[in-house]
């Protein structure tokens, strides 16, 4: 599995703190920035790990709520980007629907250890199917209807 990660400015220090998480758990990733914490527009970076995910990578965005990057992944046909502010709400994600992209806010108060917790989650758990597969389709069905 390969993750896709970047941040704006409000979200630059978490992403540089998950970069070292997921080197520990040897996980290989991209990081396609910001690469300092001068302001720069999200949605930019929402839109390359975005790309990224359309062709089956994973993603991790960071901004200072969550919310710009969100909203902005979503807009790409096949992605499911999740904010998350716990280890529950990240293994739901994946159990119930299949998120593709992680979102925390670098804003948001987390210690590393939630961090942490969070990302082993999301990336431990499978997705469920079943009952839920239903959901996604109809998800899918409303992509590019106006």
């Amino acid at each position: 599995m390969k993750i896709a990660i970047a941040s704006d400015h409000g979200g630059y220090e978490l992403k540089e703190q998950i970069k070292s998480i997921l080197e520990s758990l040897r996980i290989e990733y991209e990081d396609f920035g910001t690469n300092g914490i001068e302001s720069v527009d999200y949605p930019d970076y929402a839109a390359m790990v975005a790309k990224q995910v359309q062709h089956g990578d994973r993603g991790i965005l960071c901004c200072g709520t969550g919310i710009g990057m969100s909203i902005t992944a979503n807009k790409f046909k096949g992605v499911r980007a999740a904010l998350c502010h716990d280890e529950y709400t990240a293994r739901m994600s994946r159990q119930h629907n299949d998120a593709n992209v992680l979102v925390l806010g670098g804003r948001v108060q987390h210690t590393l250890q939630e961090v942490s917790s969070m990302i082993g989650a999301w990336l431990q758990t499978e997705y469920e199917g079943g009952r839920h597969q239903r959901r996604l389709e109809k998800i899918e069905q409303l992509e590019g209807k106006e």
